[in-house]
């Protein structure tokens, strides 16, 4: 729509097993929704029944993939037998990328479910925009599909959104059948209602039970929700959604740190301290408090979101969320029970625990989470400050490395690199 530089171009796409009612009102809030919330020129918001997106440039099936990590996958439980459970489903959804991309539907869609165990069984959907070529519906499905491995693996669920196709498994059933059209229809057309009367910017449906819970402060919550996001619009940051990395409440942060209590005092880096947390939930935090005296405080806090937010894997150190109140900036971060590598080598008691197995597997987690920034990721990450205290280690002795927020961007020109921001000591 529109001639030369006021050219606007839009493509819409709503899930395969929603009537056509359910569309309209998902697709109606959508458009309203990234309205209201995004000034930039491109823009894409997901629900967990369509996604609209739109651009100043032509829009094509043959965009470069780029898949999204919403919240939920950190709330999947883990499977008791995650080698077995991954063999499944990879087969699954092996069967269900050929579905889509090959298969006689012209919805470029597919849903199934397998038998995992006795009493277990995986459910499992793919879908593609339907501008895509069957080769390159299959491309992207199979480029979300390894997004998953690194997202999700060992976990009983996990969703991958992109612009040109969508991923997801679960333990429940979550897409229609015919056998219950009655009652789901109804559920999604009252998720799809209430979702913007609770959501930020491009959030789905669990972020509706999350604000259900809130009570008093919500709206405070929010506006300051709304204030970091628009600061934070940076090309880097377009697609970056509320949904991935939530905002929480500083007074939340505060009881959990004991009010950032000595005794939770974890270290201390280059621009601020981390402290260890307990939320109300029993679940425990690793909380970094960036300096207040920093010059590079606030640059450092937009890159460190808008790089580990993107970047998930088994052996990166996950981001929880962020809090910001004034001058006061948080990132909070999984805890690592057994926390550095650097204490276990240079304690002459520790050091006897790290037996060959525990050293080999720590091993492979370093060189997987390399492996994943170098090459793997959607960013390509040089970290160029990997020394022992940079490996943590979590209840199982697994290696997350961690720190590499302020590391060089690599971009499609890999010659070229952002050379102004601090990237070692």
């Amino acid at each position: 729509m529109g001639n030369d530089a006021n050219q606007v171009s839009g493509r819409a796409l709503c899930r395969g097993d929603v009537t056509d009612k359910v569309c309209r009102i998902c697709l109606e809030n959508a458009s309203r929704e990234i309205i209201k919330e995004c000034k930039s020129q491109e823009a894409i918001i997901w629900y967990e029944l369509c996604q609209v997106h739109y651009s100043y440039r032509i829009l094509s099936g043959m965009d470069a993939y780029a898949g999204k990590y919403p919240l939920w996958n950190n709330q999947e439980k883990n499977v008791s037998d995650p080698l077995s459970f991954y063999e499944v489903l990879n087969d699954l959804m092996g069967n269900l990328i050929i579905k889509a991309a090959y298969g006689p539907s012209k919805l470029m869609f597919g849903t199934d479910q397998v038998k995992f165990s006795r009493s277990d069984t995986i459910y499992g959907l793919v879908q593609c925009t339907r501008d895509q070529t069957v080769d390159s519906c299959s491309k992207c499905l199979n480029s979300a599909l390894g997004d998953l491995k690194a997202c999700c693996y060992g976990r009983g669920g996990g969703t991958i959104f992109s612009r040109s196709c969508n991923m997801r498994y679960g333990s429940t059933r979550f897409y229609d059948t015919p056998s219950v059209k009655g009652e789901w229809k109804t559920w999604m057309i009252v998720l799809v209602i209430c979702v913007p009367t609770f959501a930020a910017a491009v959030l789905i449906g669990s972020c509706v039970l999350y604000y259900r819970g809130r009570t008093g402060t919500q709206n405070d919550e929010e506006k300051s929700q709304h204030a970091l996001s628009h600061n934070l619009a940076t090309p880097e940051f377009n697609l970056l959604s509320t949904q991935e990395l939530p905002f929480m409440e500083l007074a939340t942060i505060r009881a959990a740190t004991n009010d950032f209590s000595e005794s939770n005092k974890l270290g201390h880096g280059g621009f601020g301290t981390v402290y260890k947390g307990v939320l109300p939930n029993g679940k425990e935090i690793a909380v970094k408090r960036l300096s207040k005296k920093s010059r590079q405080g606030i640059e450092e806090f937009k890159n460190e979101i808008i790089l580990i937010a993107k970047l998930q894997h088994r052996n990166l150190v996950r981001l929880l969320g962020c809090a910001t109140d004034g001058q006061e900036k948080l990132l909070i971060y999984e805890f690592m029970p057994n926390k550095s590598l650097d204490i276990f080598i240079f304690d002459a008691d520790k050091r006897q625990q790290l037996n060959w197995e525990i050293c080999h597997n720590i091993i492979d987690g370093i060189a997987r989470g390399l492996l994943y920034l170098h090459e793997d990721s959607r960013l390509k990450i040089i970290h160029r400050d990997l020394k022992p205290n940079n490996v943590l280690l979590n209840h199982d002795m697994v290696a997350k490395i961690s720190d590499f927020g302020m590391a060089r961007i690599f971009g499609e020109n890999q010659n070229a690199a952002n050379t102004r921001r601090i990237v070692g000591t």
